[in-house]
């Protein structure tokens, strides 16, 4: 009777954490336990990697702050709002329709568009520590802290300071764009 149960147990839990699906078979956005560690960080929290009861009213209070959706959980905008990236397949799971975004923000439409690749990422975020414009440590992740780097190195050397790795901040810190980002770059704004 005994190993009846723990294994009828142990399928209801594997069958409960299957693909992290909704009963009505969708996917359910998570963050991983790098990202929630991020967060903690960033958000000042003690960095334990488990979603406690101080982490989710962090998030709760940067979500009001950024006019986002209030959940304590970390979804999709807060995640790109704190400058944390998404995992591929995170990126492949479509956004539901009715997801909020910073209030008042019209969806853009997608456009192929200019992507640095994360070893450009770290190549600008070491460039950027050189120069005294960034303090943190390169992870290939565009964060706050680099955007704001980026920001000043901009402004300093005469160009738009938007705060995002673009072909044109590239080539000004001698980084190899590859003919595949220019010709994304070239599609992306048409």
């Amino acid at each position: 009777m005994k190993k009846f149960i723990l294994i009828l147990f142990i399928f209801i839990l594997s069958g409960i954490s299957i693909n992290a699906q909704k009963p009505d078979g969708k996917q359910v956005f998570r963050a991983n336990k790098d990202q929630l560690i991020m967060a903690q960080k960033m958000l000042k929290v003690e960095p334990t990697g488990k979603p406690d009861v101080a982490t989710r009213t962090a998030i709760k209070t940067f979500q009001t702050e950024k006019s986002l959706k209030e959940t304590g959980d970390l979804d999709r905008d807060t995640l790109k709002k704190l400058g944390i990236g998404l995992t591929n397949a995170q990126r492949q799971m479509s956004a539901p329709p009715d997801e909020k975004t910073a209030a008042g923000d019209v969806p853009k439409p997608k456009t192929a568009g200019f992507r640095a690749t994360k070893e450009q990422i770290i190549q600008v975020q070491n460039l950027l520590k050189k120069d005294g414009f960034y303090s943190g440590e390169a992870t290939g992740i565009v964060n706050p802290a680099t955007g704001e780097g980026l920001k000043k190195y901009q402004a300093a050397n005469d160009l738009e300071a938007t705060g995002t790795v673009n072909q044109i901040t590239l080539e000004k810190m001698d980084i190899t764009v590859t003919a595949q980002q220019m010709e994304d770059s070239k599609s992306g704004s048409e």
